[in-house]
C-alpha cells in the first residue's frame, strides 16, 4: 500500500448518520476503510467500461430444463465462445430449474457481448452479470 493521505469529507448529519450503521454491519472498523472500499469499487467499474484492462465476469442463469432444446442452445453458445469462457457449474435447484454459473474473463466488450447471448436465450427466466477487474492500478 501505498503512502496514507489525510483529507477531510463533508456530509450532511442525516447521511452519515445512515453510513455508521450500514458500516458497522459489513464489519468495516473505521469509515476509512469503507470509503476506500466504495472509492475502490467505483474506479473498477469505470475502468470496467473503458475496457483496457483484462476483465472478467460472473454470470448466473436460471431456467426451466424443461424449455424444449434450451440446455442445448447454452451449451452451443458456450462453445462457440471457448476463448472466453472459463468455467461453468450447473446446479438443479429443484425439479424444474436449474441455475448455471458462467465464469468468463476476456475484454469488457467481449464479455457483455457473451453474456447477452445467453440471457436472451428464449426460456431464460433471470440472469445477472457480476463484472470486475483485478484492480491492479489500484494498489
Amino acid at each position: 500500500m501505498g503512502k496514507l493521505v489525510r483529507f477531510g469529507v463533508s456530509l450532511e448529519a442525516s447521511l452519515l448518520k445512515k453510513f455508521d450503521p450500514f458500516i458497522a454491519t459489513q464489519g468495516y472498523a473505521s469509515r476509512s476503510e469503507a470509503i476506500r472500499d466504495l472509492i475502490r469499487e467505483r474506479l473498477v467499474a469505470e475502468e470496467w467500461k473503458t475496457g483496457t484492462t483484462p476483465a472478467m465476469g460472473v454470470l448466473s442463469l436460471v431456467y426451466s430444463h424443461e424449455v424444449r432444446e434450451l440446455a442445448k442452445k447454452l451449451t452451443d453458445i458456450q462453445h462457440r465462445h471457448l476463448g472466453i469462457i472459463l468455467s461453468t457449474t450447473h446446479i438443479h435447484m429443484d425439479e424444474h430449474n436449474c441455475l448455471e454459473v458462467v465464469i468468463l474473463k476476456g475484454s469488457a466488450r467481449k464479455i457483455q457481448e457473451v453474456a447477452g447471448f445467453l440471457l436472451s436465450a428464449k426460456g431464460v427466466k433471470h440472469g445477472k452479470l457480476i463484472t470486475t477487474t483485478t484492480g491492479s492500478h489500484l494498489e
